[in-house]
């Protein structure tokens, strides 16, 4: 009779970090990259020093305004509403943002800033995609606090 081999089952490797963040299926390269990661470790220490805040605030809003928006395609909107309630935030005119909601909006926005993450920004048209990707997957998460924070802005109006 013949032995039927089985294969063993690997054990998927998780991330350090906040127990939310470790049962998350990063299926995209940028989001298993290591600049996603130090991304990741830099928003939990930024997300409470209102100094890094407004300079992290500053810093994506002047690249923001240099990168493309085709990579961005549909979540160019969402780009800008992070960058606006982050700054909100930081000057204290709102604060109905989860901390989870918060530290992938930083975390998002600290991978957008980094020159050299996944694909280099130096690189032609596809610098961008992998940021857009970053971009894409936290609108996705936060989607109903950014949602809820335009909503606020119109009302403010």
């Amino acid at each position: 009779m013949k032995k039927v081999k089985v294969k063993s089952r690997r054990k998927t490797q998780r991330r350090s970090g906040p127990k939310n963040f470790e049962r998350i299926p990063y299926q995209k390269p940028a989001l298993r990259s290591d600049a996603f990661a130090r991304a990741l470790t830099n928003a939990k220490s930024c997300a409470n020093n209102p100094e890094s805040l407004k300079a992290l605030f500053n810093e994506a809003a002047r690249k923001a305004a240099a990168v493309p928006r085709e990579p961005f395609q549909d979540n160019w909107s969402y780009l800008q509403t992070m960058l606006r309630l982050i700054r909100a935030y930081h000057r204290g005119e709102y604060d109905q943002v989860s901390s989870d909601a918060l530290l992938w909006i930083v975390a998002a926005l600290n991978y957008l800033v980094d020159p050299f993450d996944l694909i280099p920004d130096k690189t032609p048209f596809l610098g961008f995609v992998d940021d857009a990707t970053v971009i894409e997957f936290a609108a996705a998460r936060t989607r109903q606090t950014l949602d809820d924070f335009m909503a606020w802005e119109t009302a403010m109006r």
